[in-house]
């Protein structure tokens, strides 16, 4: 029988903010989960969001956009990686 198969969704996005603005929404971006900032600079940040869903990262692409602040949320690249659960019950007696 066939195991079930875990998705994993990984993307990265460019935040654009108001350059006075862009520490409160670093802020409120390093309070969200599965987030993570790897830089920022001129008013925009670089993040990388992970889920188990397209729809669970645009969720968080989306709350990104309504900061205050916020000009623009742009995911760049996503990524899927796929991973099959083994069965304990398998035989690795030689024959």
């Amino acid at each position: 029988m066939s195991e079930p198969t875990q998705r994993y969704h990984v993307s990265s996005a460019v935040i654009a903010t108001m350059p006075a603005h862009t520490e409160a929404v670093l802020a409120e971006i390093a309070k969200m989960e599965n987030v993570e900032i790897h830089g920022h600079g001129g008013g925009k940040i670089v993040v990388v969001i992970e889920g188990t869903s397209t729809g669970m990262l645009g969720d968080c692409l989306t709350r990104m956009s309504l900061l205050d602040g916020v000009i623009a949320a742009n995911m760049v690249f996503e990524h899927v990686e796929t991973e099959e659960s083994e069965s304990d019950d398998r035989n690795t007696d030689a024959a």
